[in-house]
């Protein structure tokens, strides 16, 4: 299975838009709309898993796809780093 990044979302978008967007490829496992966690508001991206051959034929179809005015983002995720984008703490100088 694999786990594919759908940036530039519309801002309306939702899990079930999302996951009816790329039932045509094949077989959704999920769709999640990623929204920020004091607003609840969308992040203008998600994640969508699915199996690796139907994953293949989705990305290659959607990439640079308009959805309403924006042109989607489409590329198969990379797996989540520990602890996120923030640098590594220094010892401080003396």
């Amino acid at each position: 299975m694999k786990s594919i990044y759908v940036g530039n979302l519309p801002w309306s978008a939702t899990d079930a838009d999302l996951q009816a967007k790329f039932a045509e490829f094949g077989n959704v496992v999920s769709a999640r709309v990623v929204t920020d966690k004091f607003s609840g508001k969308s992040r203008g991206f998600g994640f969508v898993d699915m199996e690796d051959a139907d994953a293949d034929k989705a990305i290659a179809a959607m990439a640079g796809q308009k959805w309403g005015d924006r042109e989607l983002t489409v590329n198969e995720a990379r797996p989540k780093t520990e602890g996120g984008p923030r640098r590594e703490r220094r010892e401080p100088r003396f």
